[in-house]
């Protein structure tokens, strides 16, 4: 499993930000880390919501910054998530996040539209369709589905990249695509193994480098 490097991380953050290689989203981060977390404020948020983060993600927030750098849109500062073109504040249980404490329940990918209304209904009945698409969206999109995960980054479209806190897929990446409707999976490496942060950060760094 690898590990998170702190200093060569911040190395390399310093050479890609007087590079400015053309990669996605780099327009929006400009490689620059905010200012790291403090560990009180670590341990503040693991007791409100009764978990332990995951080694290599809490070392990134407290060694390294809280957010900032990283793969797509630059990786949020702890506790909140994308609002359009800002950031917003997200609260346990809310329209987004579900239960930290409870455990995440997927182990393999996930995308249940079974109840997704077809088309043609709303030609036939407009009103009718849109019950059946609202009742199926309340499902779809309901924040049980992601208990034991926050989200940590955004590739836009309301497309992001959840950590797993906890659960049997503790410290392990999912990507949620269900705005386009393609559910829940893991984020895998090339080689088909489950991404960590520290392995899934590193990876981006690197072609970020090789973009130079």
């Amino acid at each position: 499993m690898t590990r998170l490097d702190s200093s060569r991380i911040t190395k390399t953050m310093v050479r890609l930000k007087k590079a400015q290689p053309d990669v996605f989203g780099a327009e929006v981060h400009g490689f620059r880390l905010n200012p790291p977390l403090s560990e009180a404020e670590a341990v503040a948020f693991e007791r409100i919501h009764n978990v332990i983060l995951p080694h290599d993600f809490r070392q990134f927030l407290t060694s390294v910054g809280n957010g900032g750098a990283g793969p797509f849109c630059g990786i949020f500062p702890l506790g909140n998530t994308d609002d359009n073109f800002g950031l917003r504040v997200w609260q346990e249980n809310d329209d987004l996040v579900g239960i930290l404490s409870e455990p995440f329940t997927f182990e393999e990918e996930w995308n249940d539209i079974s109840a997704m209304p077809a088309e043609e209904l709303a030609d036939r009945d407009e009103s009718e369709y849109w019950r059946q698409m609202d009742a199926f969206e309340s499902v779809y999109w309901g924040n049980s589905l992601v208990n034991g995960a926050i989200p940590i980054c955004h590739e836009g479209c309301a497309l992001r990249i959840w950590l797993v806190v906890s659960g049997p897929q503790t410290g392990y990446l999912w990507e949620d695509r269900r705005s386009e409707f393609g559910g829940l999976k893991p984020v895998r490496h090339a080689d088909g193994s489950s991404a960590t942060f520290a392995s899934w950060y590193d990876e981006w760094m690197n072609a970020c480098l090789d973009a130079k």
